[in-house]
């Protein structure tokens, strides 16, 4: 069951809700270029990106965009450029941190390569974000507070479940994948979640970059015996509480910007819906 709110808490939630859509809707940082990649247009590097990578195989670099590309010349395929452009710009200070994850590279709309996940926001490469929220069957919603140890948003507040898309996974796997690592959730558990939807597609300045990513979010009511855990070390407690305890946290700025915008729209959604 999912609670009825009352409208001028809808009001205010819709406000909210409006502010932070503005937040997420930022031009390129100052200097990028547009990317392509496979002769397709695929993003916006970083001015400091574009430097570091100045000389390298398979990029080339003109005053309107810069392009990265196979190099026959050198036997060198798609990824294997990407690859040695990520490890170049980790040498040059580019990149925050170092996951040790691949992800897709989009570009129009197609899977052209894959990419070490750090290097994606100094290129400017769209991302999808998966997110889950989940109910108990008295209209609470689970979340999950973030780990110390986290590179971004340590301590904050968060979906139950969420994360970037891999290499080659379907959203739907991805999804699966976050829902157990983060919260011990099994297919079962989620059987009768909502399908997949896309929320926005966010476009925001970052030190290291530009943050282009989808992001998307299915929900359910759980069983009253399934009880979320996390699993890999990257969520510190999880709650089930009240809206008007979720609405308090969200005021005073204790979620992730991403997160904040999941939970309100679900909540929008549900409105409009009853």
């Amino acid at each position: 069951m999912k609670p009825a709110l009352a409208p001028s808490l809808m009001l205010a939630i819709d406000k909210r809700y409006q502010q932070l859509i503005k937040r997420t809707q930022n031009l390129p940082p100052l200097g990028s270029r547009p990317l392509t990649v496979a002769g397709r247009v695929s993003g916006w590097i970083t001015a400091k990106a574009t430097r570091a990578l100045g000389g390298q195989p398979g990029v080339v670099i003109e005053p309107e965009a810069v392009h990265v590309c196979a190099d026959p010349a050198l036997r060198l395929s798609l990824n294997k450029v990407l690859e040695n452009a990520a490890h170049v710009l980790r040498d040059a200070g580019c990149l925050r941190g170092w996951r040790g994850e691949l992800l897709d590279v989009i570009g129009e709309g197609r899977r052209l390569g894959v990419i070490e996940r750090a290097a994606l926001r100094p290129l400017g490469l769209l991302t999808t974000a998966v997110h889950f929220n989940a109910w108990t069957l008295e209209g609470h919603l689970w979340i999950a507070r973030r780990a110390q140890s986290k590179s971004t948003d340590p301590g904050m507040w968060d979906t139950l479940a969420g994360g970037l898309s891999a290499a080659g996974e379907s959203h739907d796997d991805s999804l699966l994948r976050e829902s157990n690592e983060e919260a011990g959730l099994q297919p079962a558990d989620m059987a009768r979640r909502t399908p997949l939807r896309t929320i926005l597609r966010m476009h925001r300045r970052l030190p290291e970059g530009y943050q282009v990513e989808d992001v998307l979010v299915s929900e359910c009511v759980l069983d009253s015996a399934v009880v979320p855990s996390n699993q890999d070390g990257e969520v510190s407690e999880i709650c089930a509480m009240p809206i008007e305890r979720v609405w308090e946290l969200a005021c005073d700025g204790q979620f992730t910007l991403e997160a904040e915008l999941v939970v309100l729209d679900c909540l929008r959604q549900n409105h409009a819906a009853a």
